[in-house]
């Protein structure tokens, strides 16, 4: 009877030797000293970011009322207050992705030192559905985290907006206190109009499923719109890079330059601003560190 219990006792030992080799190695807690991280989901991994490409606070011309905005939530959010996931959306090239970036750089930087450090987190549009394990993964942590999807919209037939929508509001768990989710779009609604008109003319009650598709952006508590900027503020804007970059060029020689070479690219905003500023420095041999 003892040979009975031994031997099986030795095979459930082989059993749950066999089972521990066969079950995944628990993830590796992440090393989350560095300010900046991208996520990818398989495996499931945070990489560090060591320097991030992000415009000073002070250059972002044109935006002031989106910007003093934004700073506040993300400045209630890294105190421990209430604040609200946000949607940037509106004009390509106006500072939508620099100003997460210069916002969560300039709150960062002012953190008392005691306080939880603040990160910022980038997750690809094509993750989107793996939000959930980034938030799960993130919600034990004594630090604060900016999740930033930037460029998010949704394509005709793509389905993955509905998990946004649960993330964002968080299932039974509601979104994590020490988490929040800022994106940057051209769209309002994140999904094209087509898209929402199609429901609209095949659905059998066509007010809910045109609801339910535009019921994404009211996750976001916080809209800030992006609009075409003036011809004044495009020129501002590249003065403030001149002058930042110390680059030697008199208004009365770079402003037409600049007049023209907004006009052959049919727009003027924040990107085509700095790209000018690129073309004088090099014509200038001006290294913009």
């Amino acid at each position: 009877m003892h040979s009975s219990q031994t031997r099986a006792a030795t095979l459930l030992a082989r059993i749950a030797d066999a089972l521990d080799r066969l079950a995944p190695p628990r993830p590796a807690e992440p090393d989350l000293s560095a300010e900046a991280f991208v996520w990818h989901p398989d495996p499931p991994r945070l990489e560090a970011v060591p320097h991030v490409n992000r415009v000073a606070l002070p250059l972002l011309h044109g935006i002031d009322r989106s910007r003093d905005a934004l700073l506040e939530n993300t400045r209630r959010f890294a105190a421990g207050l209430p604040a609200n996931n946000a949607l940037l959306w509106g004009a390509r090239g106006m500072g939508k992705s620099s100003l997460v970036k210069a916002a969560h750089a300039a709150i960062a930087d002012a953190l008392p030192a005691d306080a939880p450090r603040l990160k910022l987190v980038e997750i690809h549009r094509e993750d989107i559905e793996s939000l959930p394990a980034l938030m799960g993964l993130l919600r034990p942590r004594p630090e604060r985290f900016i999740l930033f999807c930037d460029d998010l919209s949704f394509d005709s037939g793509d389905t993955s907006y509905k998990s946004l929508k649960a993330a964002l509001e968080g299932g039974i768990e509601g979104r994590p206190e020490n988490v929040i989710f800022y994106a940057t779009s051209n769209r309002r609604h994140l999904l094209p109009r087509d898209m929402i008109e199609n429901e609209r003319s095949t659905a059998i009650n066509p007010s809910e499923a045109v609801q339910e598709k535009v019921s994404l952006s009211d996750r976001f508590g916080l809209w800030l719109g992006f609009h075409n900027c003036s011809q004044d503020q495009y020129l501002a804007m590249v003065r403030g890079y001149i002058e930042h970059f110390g680059i030697p060029s008199e208004q009365a020689e770079w402003q037409p330059q600049a007049l023209e070479w907004a006009t052959t690219r049919g727009s003027r905003s924040g990107r085509v601003a700095w790209q000018f500023v690129q073309e004088l420095a090099g014509q200038k041999g001006v290294r913009l560190a």
